[in-house]
């Protein structure tokens, strides 16, 4: 009979050569950062904004981001997310304009439209590249490099490993690997 741990809350694994527990600190990782973190960031597009609203240390979410695949995930779709409200705003500019107030020695205020063709060529440059990009899988702004191949390659073994136990459980025999 095998004895279940309680892990009390709060507490998370300690590395080592020895897992141990540790009780878990304000500068701990938890879910509620990494939602402000992301939030922030998809609110500002800028990393330093982000990381202090989560009240984490710049480096410490540079590592993050390294270790942690679904954290590199949720930030590059922060980032989509952010600078696709910054595109709106500045294509509403471009199109709309901006209103400005000149007012005269007599007094005298007069309201015109400033419109900026140096905004609106750079928007049309970048919509010019963004079609002339070749097709990349949906959803990849770019495409993938060696180590989140790697990693996808490893997911899809352990799922194929997990189907072949459960095909061979029910007495189906099938070996999906070779598959």
């Amino acid at each position: 009979m095998t004895r279940k741990t309680i892990v009390p809350r709060g507490t998370e694994l300690e590395a080592g050569s020895r897992p141990r527990l540790r009780k878990a600190t304000k500068k701990s990782w938890s879910k509620a950062k990494e939602a402000r973190f992301l939030s922030a960031l998809a609110e500002s597009c800028n990393v330093s904004f982000a990381a202090r609203r989560a009240r984490v240390s710049t480096s410490a979410i540079y590592e993050r981001r390294k270790a942690n695949a679904s954290f590199r995930a949720g930030w590059q779709e922060a980032l989509r997310e952010g600078y696709a409200k910054l595109e709106i705003i500045l294509l509403e500019r471009a199109l709309v304009g901006t209103e400005k107030v000149i007012e005269r020695r007599d007094g005298s205020i007069e309201r015109m439209r400033e419109y900026s063709n140096s905004l609106a060529v750079a928007l049309l440059r970048m919509h010019r590249d963004a079609a002339a990009e070749p097709d990349i899988e949906p959803g990849l702004s770019r495409p993938a490099d060696e180590e989140e191949i790697e990693e996808i390659r490893q997911r899809i073994a352990r799922k194929l490993e997990r189907l072949n136990r459960q095909l061979t459980q029910r007495g189906g025999g099938g070996d999906c690997a070779g598959a």
